[in-house]
């Protein structure tokens, strides 16, 4: 008899284990930073739909509005480098609070230009709260990752999808009817409540830094010690699949319609069908993205996401047929979809903030050049022929994602 008892007990205590209860999946810290991607998105698209308008107010010819949005880009990567440092001196989670606020505030500043100088002082500010709000949503996001021990990354960005398409569907809906002003005052308004709210939520919890965080699975991010040396070339190679994967974000945003416009011939309202594949694509590759990373880990999604996209835009640039142009794209937005978020994780893993900020302000070119690029090789060869350019960026990126998949330690 006392045998017996001593075998339940220790049968008991197999079944029932002894200790803290597992942290949820959707803690009110994740719910807060999932906010903060989604009015990231909404405020970045409320000024995207808005572009035309501001353009007739200052007056502004194509040369001269592309210098203005210039200053938008140099806002943000200028600003890029400070946040990740700011983030390693107070914290990622104050300085995402402070940093949406000032994006919130900057979106108003363009309906209030007169003249393309005014507009790209007033871009410079709205570049600097973007960047800012970017590396900073990015790093706290790898903090939680750590925390969760999940590869929950690929959802925040879903998030800023959603926010994205959410703020586009809203500005067209209200183009007929309100100023820009108002508009983007709105937008502004929208996105200070959800800072204080969300805000609110993400500043009561408290998260382990990256830096001291017990290392997370090998499906949400790498994390042997390594010597400094070689966490900078690993943070840089992350930096380059980053650029790959927004290269051919950008490159597609802005040259998908006028290659179904003047390369396959379709009408103009289903040419405006091309880029909505490709973002409700994305969109939909991001919510399924955690979900992806738990089953066949980090390196698998990036690699077989890169060569999906390889695939998909060669398909899109050459073929002759509009179904099959829009199933290229599909196809190109599941496959860039979880690159970007995964490379950035990984880069915080390896680096703390400063590897956000270094992978992001990397990223953000890429999307830079994308465009410019595209146009320069289509003017040289073809539209079709510069395309397939997007094709060998995500097949490079597929390549190295072998290059960055993390390496087991001993013990």
């Amino acid at each position: 008899m006392p045998l017996l008892n001593k075998i339940r007990v220790r049968s008991a205590a197999h079944n029932h284990p002894v200790g803290p209860a597992p942290t949820p999946v959707w803690t009110s810290a994740r719910i807060a930073l999932t906010a903060f991607f989604a009015v990231d998105g909404f405020l970045f698209a409320a000024w995207v739909v808005r572009i035309p308008d501001i353009r007739a107010q200052v007056g502004a010819s194509h040369s001269a509005l592309g210098l203005a949005l210039l200053c938008l880009s140099a806002g943000a990567v200028a600003t890029m480098p400070l946040i990740g440092r700011l983030c390693v001196r107070y914290g990622s989670r104050p300085v995402t609070v402070a940093s949406l606020a000032v994006l919130s505030l900057a979106v108003l500043l363009p309906a209030h230009t007169g003249t393309v100088p005014a507009l790209g002082a007033a871009l410079l500010l709205f570049g600097a709260g973007y960047g800012a709000a970017n590396v900073s949503m990015n790093s706290a996001a790898v903090d939680l990752v750590v925390e969760l021990r999940r590869p929950v990354m690929p959802s925040f960005h879903a998030g800023y999808s959603l926010g994205g398409l959410l703020g586009a569907a809203v500005g067209g809906l209200l183009a007929g009817s309100v100023s820009t002003a108002w508009a983007l005052a709105l937008s502004g308004a929208l996105g200070l409540l959800v800072t204080a709210v969300a805000g609110a939520a993400l500043l009561r919890t408290t998260t382990v830094p990256v830096t001291a965080a017990k290392p997370a699975p090998a499906a949400a991010v790498p994390t042997p010690r390594q010597p400094a040396r070689n966490v900078r070339l690993l943070v840089l190679l992350l930096g380059l699949v980053a650029l790959c994967d927004a290269y051919g974000e950008g490159a597609l945003a802005d040259w998908a319609t006028l290659h179904l416009t003047d390369d396959v011939h379709a009408s103009t309202g289903l040419a405006a069908t091309g880029y909505a594949a490709f973002a409700f694509a994305m969109t939909a590759g991001r919510l399924g993205g955690t979900w992806l990373s738990v089953r066949a880990g980090q390196t698998r999604v990036m690699l077989f996401g890169g060569l999906t996209a390889a695939t998909g835009m060669l398909v899109a640039a050459l073929a002759p047929a509009v179904p099959l142009v829009l199933a290229g794209f599909v196809l190109v937005g599941l496959g860039l979809a979880n690159i970007f978020p995964l490379a950035i994780a990984a880069a915080g893993a390896a680096g703390g903030p400063r590897g956000v900020a270094t992978a992001s302000t990397l990223g953000y070119a890429g999307m830079l050049v994308g465009p410019p690029v595209i146009g320069f090789l289509a003017d040289a060869t073809t539209l079709p022929l510069a395309l397939t350019t997007v094709a060998a960026a995500a097949a490079l990126a597929a390549a190295l994602s072998l290059l960055v998949r993390p390496r087991p330690t001993a013990g």
